[in-house]
């Protein structure tokens, strides 16, 4: 039995105590983790933080792993999850700005803020050390990349890793998924929510702001001023962003339109434009009627085409030349699930659904030029993933000096590689950069770092973790983890709700994504019964997480 002692406890004098005792205690910590987050208390789990938890058990009785491997295991699963995060949020990220975005993330950055603030204040009342506080802050907002960024700028300040920092966010962790959750509960008491009334006042909001996605529309040409001028000079003086795919003449015709197609008074046109655009075009045009172009012309068919050639990722429309090549339109750019006009200098990306308006034949020939083909969607383009890694090092590892810190300020293996991931994502196309990957490989690649940086947070600290929790005061650190969770929700709650007149739905999600919670956001759409706490949550949290990231890293330059 000396084999299989060696195998789990390691022994360097034996095989099981190198690769063989490390894979299998890795494996173990991450497969049980796993498998206990699945377990829901009263609707509410811990999902993936029970690696870490797991991890302290093994660590606690004896089933360790090398500190060297540890350190580097620790340091790449990092990389790999905000990298993978970067490559998500970065489409959006730069949008979330937008009309309502910016009173959303304006709230999200205040509970951020109010957060750091508590942390402080608890750092000087209580005089702890700021690496456990900032273990603590992480865990209180349940955000690990948080978490990564202090280890990592605490082991570049000073050569070592300090254990202090996860233990605090090993201890507050649990009461702070629960205490996100009751932030909601108390605010839905105080202002006696209305549900109903607060899905219809979402819902008029939501219908305000997404007022820039693409919609057909069929108009009839009135306009004595339009009579033989081209679609090109129609658009030079309506001024507005819309496409014309179809026009019916008055003999019954229809055909394709393209810029230089003339239009004559009584001929109906198909325009896709925004609801922001519709009236003022409506009104210069005509006036709307019904056509029903699929059944007056079976010749002419409107397919959806995935771009999936790479050489295509980056070029505009008009450098296609389709209509000139195959006679067909293109009406709308699907991307990211938003249909977006297809203006001739829109930008290409891989992924993108565009929809072709044309004969059978004219759009099978436009599949080929296109490619259409989910294989090669899914075959992943690792060349831009370890590129983009390996700027996100570079960028990390750049030193800033700025007065009054005696150490240089860096991004580190955390903040290089988001910051990273988020620009290549949105600018790569520009650049011919193909950074397009699937869903399932984004959350393949950002599961398997965060199982092997939680894993080994919970192996290096496990040794000391029920002794600082018994002996070194540990019960206050759950306490002062509730106030740094409740009281900014609370506060900023209020706020939102009294003056910038937040719905309550959207005001949860916002909650939820301040605090990058996914357990908070499945129980806020549990409760609104629909998916708009969703649309708050994914506008905030992109630049919450750069925001967690960069915080917890510039309180432990500042304090450490």
């Amino acid at each position: 039995m000396e084999w299989l002692n060696s195998l789990f406890f390691g022994n360097e004098s034996f095989w099981g105590g190198g690769v063989a005792h490390s894979v299998l205690i890795l494996a173990l910590v991450i497969a049980l983790g796993i498998m206990l987050g699945k377990i829901k208390v009263a609707g509410i789990s811990l999902g993936v933080t029970w690696i870490l938890f797991v991890g302290i058990i093994f660590s606690h009785f004896g089933m360790r792993l090398n500190e060297h491997l540890i350190h580097f295991m620790k340091e790449f699963g990092l990389i790999l999850f905000v990298y993978s995060i970067g490559l998500q949020v970065g489409p959006g990220f730069f949008s979330s700005f937008k009309k309502g975005g910016v009173r959303l993330n304006l709230l999200a950055t205040m509970v951020v803020c109010a957060g750091v603030l508590v942390t402080c204040g608890l750092y000087v009342i209580t005089g702890l050390p700021v690496t456990t506080m900032v273990g603590i802050l992480s865990g209180a907002v349940t955000n690990t990349p948080g978490l990564g960024a202090a280890q990592q700028a605490y082991s570049d300040m000073t050569g070592i890793d300090s254990p202090d920092i996860a233990l605090g966010y090993a201890v507050a962790y649990p009461l702070g998924v629960i205490g996100i959750i009751l932030s909601m509960m108390v605010l839905r008491r105080v202002f006696r929510i209305d549900f109903a009334k607060e899905e219809k006042k979402a819902l008029d909001t939501m219908d305000v702001q997404h007022d820039s996605v693409a919609q057909p529309h069929s108009l009839s040409v009135v306009n004595p001023a339009l009579e033989d001028k081209s679609i090109r000079e129609l658009q030079g003086l309506v001024n507005r962003d819309f496409v014309i795919s179809r026009i019916r003449r008055q003999g019954g015709e229809i055909e394709i339109a393209d810029d230089d197609t003339l239009l004559h008074v009584g001929d109906q046109i198909l325009v896709v434009t925004t609801p922001r655009d519709a009236a003022a075009i409506t009104a210069f045009i005509g006036r709307d009627v019904q056509v029903e172009w699929e059944q007056l012309d079976k010749r002419l068919i409107s397919r959806r085409i995935l771009i999936t050639k790479p050489e295509l990722n980056g070029k505009s429309l008009a450098q296609l030349k389709l209509h000139a090549g195959f006679g067909v339109s293109i009406t709308r750019v699907n991307r990211a699930g938003v249909d977006l006009i297809a203006q001739p200098s829109l930008q290409l990306q891989m992924g993108d659904r565009v929809t072709v308006v044309g004969t059978e034949v004219s759009i099978a020939n436009v599949e080929k030029v296109l490619g259409n083909s989910m294989k090669r969607l899914n075959a992943p383009n690792l060349i831009p993933i370890f590129i983009g890694i390996v700027l996100g090092v570079m960028l990390g590892s750049l030193p800033f000096t700025f007065p009054g810190i005696p150490q240089p300020v860096k991004l580190g293996l955390a903040g290089g590689p988001l910051i990273v991931s988020i620009l290549i994502s949105r600018f790569g196309p520009k650049f011919k950069l193909v950074t397009y990957t699937t869903m399932s490989a984004n959350l393949m690649l950002r599961e398997v770092g965060i199982a092997l940086f939680l894993a080994c947070v919970g192996l290096g600290a496990g040794e000391e973790f029920v002794e600082t929790i018994i002996d070194g005061g540990g019960y206050a650190w759950i306490g002062y983890g509730a106030i740094i969770t409740i009281l900014p929700l609370l506060i900023v709650g209020v706020i939102g709700r009294l003056w910038f007149k937040v719905d309550y739905f959207t005001l949860i999600g916002v909650m939820a994504g301040a605090t990058t919670d996914p357990p908070a956001l499945a129980y806020s759409n549990d409760l609104a019964g629909n998916d708009i706490p969703s649309v708050g949550y994914a506008t905030v949290y992109p630049l919450t997480m750069f925001l967690r990231v960069l915080s917890a890293q510039l309180l432990i330059l500042f304090l450490a």
